[in-house]
């Protein structure tokens, strides 16, 4: 299956984190997990999630103001909590959370994601293998595998059974434009019966998108939290917490600005992606205040520079110009990211074609521009005059560089 050319034009993305976790305030599925909050406590939770405010078409109209094409909402987390009413286990929140997030999505022209984790440690039959090449004696956690002498194969043909069942409402109810898998590594791709898996899935959405984590039927590639300082090849997404958690958690106040979220997405589209970006509302349905502020920040810088967000490609290689940059679709007209108010001409290196006008994306002001130097078939530096304090961005400046043709880039080491 090619890449779905939705999700390379979408950039932005909003991952929702919400499910009991949310109640107390601590960490999803990992906090029992690791014996963190002991496991009833963490299962207590259950009861008290009320969802009351819950309004998905708030959160619709919050994501389209962020400047985001796409969401995808936790499902499903490690903890087998469903966020709908599944007929496959024993554990959901007893009403259908999603109808009204894939609805209210689709009203704003936005694509529905759903995550969902092939991990289970809840379910009765889930620690009952062993991932391939551990040693027999040893069983990492009692909630995903059992020593070799304890396997029961037949209760993992039974946890396969309920994954499908749970997978096959997913896509026929929701019919998800992209399916987000998690926790791949506690099972080979065999035991995960990955292609069959896609085949179902496929099977009623026939054009879904994969992140990696279906590990050989994935369409990109997924960092987590750390930005990538060379970027992948081919299309790729970084999902990236707004504070450092990813489901509400009472004391994270940790909340990165606006200015920074706004240069990690222009470094994410300058390199060919996508950023996920996370928020974790409360067990109410209402999301952070902070986390609000924060979208629509990131939102308004979009807006008012979305000519050199929407219908670009990955810009220049580091090393032609100090800072991000991205293409547009046709390769004639070049858009640069100025983190900082430049103290003396912005210089770009390895500019092979001839630059027709410089203009402040935002204000239009056209800029001076000059080329200095070059030998045979190494290009001279193009030099930009600075704009004037009034043309700054008070978070990041772009300056649309109009090309006579395609832009063509000379890579060479010059003449010795």
């Amino acid at each position: 299956m090619s890449m779905q050319p939705w999700f390379t034009d979408a950039k932005l993305g909003i991952f929702v984190h919400w499910g009991v976790y949310a109640v107390d305030g601590v960490q999803e599925s990992w906090s029992f997990y690791d014996d963190i909050v002991p496991h009833d406590q963490y299962m207590s939770q259950f009861d008290r999630f009320t969802a009351a405010r819950y309004d998905p078409r708030d959160w619709a109209a919050l994501f389209a103001r962020a400047g985001a094409r796409y969401a995808v909402l936790t499902s499903r987390h490690h903890d087998g909590v469903a966020l709908w009413d599944t007929a496959h286990g024993n554990l959901n929140v007893g009403r259908d959370l999603i109808s009204g997030y894939a609805d209210a999505l689709r009203e704003r022209g936005l694509k529905v994601g759903l995550y969902y984790s092939h991990s289970d440690w809840n379910h009765p039959d889930y620690a009952s293998t062993r991932k391939p090449g551990r040693p027999p004696e040893l069983a990492d956690n009692r909630y995903s595998e059992v020593a070799a002498e304890y396997e029961d194969l037949a209760a993992w043909e039974r946890f396969i059974a309920y994954r499908d069942g749970q997978i096959r409402e997913l896509t026929s109810r929701y019919k998800p434009d992209l399916m987000w898998f998690d926790g791949e590594w506690d099972r080979s791709e065999e035991q995960w019966r990955i292609p069959e898996l896609a085949a179902l899935i496929r099977s009623e959405v026939p054009d879904v998108v994969f992140n990696a984590r279906m590990l050989s039927e994935g369409d990109y590639a997924t960092p987590e939290q750390g930005a990538p300082v060379v970027p992948p090849q081919g299309p790729w997404e970084l999902c990236l917490t707004i504070n450092d958690s990813w489901g509400f958690q009472h004391h994270d106040h940790n909340h990165k600005s606006v200015t920074q979220l706004i240069r990690y997405f222009t470094e994410t589209i300058g390199g060919g992606g996508n950023l996920l970006l996370d928020v974790g509302p409360k067990e109410d349905g209402t999301i952070p205040a902070e986390q609000v502020e924060r979208l629509e920040g990131l939102g308004d810088w979009i807006a008012k520079h979305a000519e050199a967000v929407y219908g670009t490609v990955r810009g220049l290689p580091a090393g032609h110009h100090y800072g991000p940059s991205t293409l547009s679709a046709d390769r004639r007209t070049l858009y640069l990211t100025l983190f900082d108010a430049p103290r003396a001409e912005i210089g770009v290196r390895g500019m092979a074609g001839t630059v027709r006008r410089v203009t402040v994306l935002g204000s239009g002001t056209e800029l001076a521009h000059r080329v200095i130097g070059g030998l045979h078939e190494a290009p001279g530096v193009l030099w930009i005059e600075p704009p004037a304090a009034a043309d700054l961005d008070p978070h990041a400046t772009v300056l649309a560089v109009e090309l006579d043709g395609e832009l063509e880039l000379y890579r060479g080491p010059g003449r010795f």
